[in-house]
């Protein structure tokens, strides 16, 4: 995983006040419509008291200082002072208004400070992270790992502030450990909160199975390997498997394999073969166009589009 662009602003609201973010539907410059931006948000109640809303959620939840969550891409929620209080404006919209990193929005009343921030990662991440994570991960500020990310907060808050030489390199580092962190304290808070990928690493069978794949991703893998590595039967593996992350063995195989491909070709000192063979196959040929299929651009597009994205990041709000 790697975080290419980091924003972060902070937010004092009072009350009464209350913010919506909906799935946004963005347009190309051909017109074609794509997803969400590739992005996921977090935030942490420094100060005061207030109710978020998740889609999927039946009831609203109370957050006091210190709670921290975090968003996946294309998740709709409502934040605000009170569940009696209507949203009357978007997260998109205080961005645009922020002044120095620092929004204000409100009716005057009892205070709030929300200290939000984006994620934006590399295309190779997005796969994973998409399997990764779940559309919303709360960490109360009771939590054992609240402490680190506190801290983490504050020197990405410094780093942000200061603006020193070096500090977007530093802030998008200090962004990916904030991730992990929050992953971490994710994962402790117990087995019933972790689905699809996570659930399947923890599994002893199947987790087995993803760090082969992961550790020798170069290895001719066949569903019947794959499966003796386990000790499972061929049909009993490729159905639980299929169960847990929701493709086939030799697909994950393949969208692993892919991965790594464009993390090689990204460092730019390697030939195309070198790469094909780093990844377990033989020809070029024969790479590239296992690459276009799951990729949707050849080696040589993926590379040329990855050099040309932007490396600094915008609204750092929701939406």
């Amino acid at each position: 995983m790697h975080v290419t662009a980091f924003g972060q602003h902070r937010l004092e609201a009072t009350a009464p006040w209350g913010l919506v973010q909906e799935k946004q539907i963005e347009v190309t410059s051909s017109g074609n419509k794509i997803s969400p931006t590739d992005l996921a948000h977090f935030a942490m109640l420094s100060r005061g008291n207030c109710w978020l809303s998740v889609e999927g959620i039946p009831e609203p939840i109370p957050l006091t200082g210190g709670d921290c969550f975090l968003l996946a891409r294309g998740t709709s929620i409502v934040l605000r002072d009170s569940p009696r209080t209507r949203p009357r404006r978007s997260f998109r919209e205080i961005g645009a208004m922020a002044k120095n990193n620092v929004a204000h929005y409100g009716g005057g009343g009892a205070p709030t400070t929300i200290v939000c921030g984006s994620l934006s990662f590399d295309r190779a991440s997005l796969k994973p992270i998409s399997q990764l994570l779940p559309n919303f991960i709360l960490i109360k500020a009771d939590q054992a790992h609240t402490l680190a990310l506190h801290s983490t907060m504050q020197a990405l808050t410094l780093e942000m502030a200061e603006q020193a030489p070096g500090s977007e390199v530093v802030a998008s580092r200090l962004a990916e450990v904030l991730f992990i962190q929050v992953l971490r304290a994710h994962i402790a808070s117990g087995p019933e909160g972790n689905k699809g990928w996570l659930r399947a690493i923890f599994d002893p069978q199947i987790g087995t199975a993803l760090c082969a794949i992961h550790d020798r991703v170069n290895t001719p893998w066949t569903v019947e390997s794959l499966a003796g590595a386990t000790g499972m039967s061929r049909s009993a593996f490729a159905a639980r498997f299929k169960a847990l992350l929701g493709q086939t063995p030799l697909e994950y195989v393949t969208e692993w394999r892919m991965q790594k491909a464009m993390q090689l070709l990204e460092q730019r000192d390697k030939k195309l073969v070198d790469v094909a063979r780093s990844v377990g196959y033989e020809s070029d040929a024969a790479f590239s166009k296992a690459f276009k299929r799951v990729v949707g651009a050849s080696p040589g597009g993926y590379l040329k589009s990855a050099l040309s994205r932007p490396q600094t990041s915008g609204n750092a709000f929701p939406g």
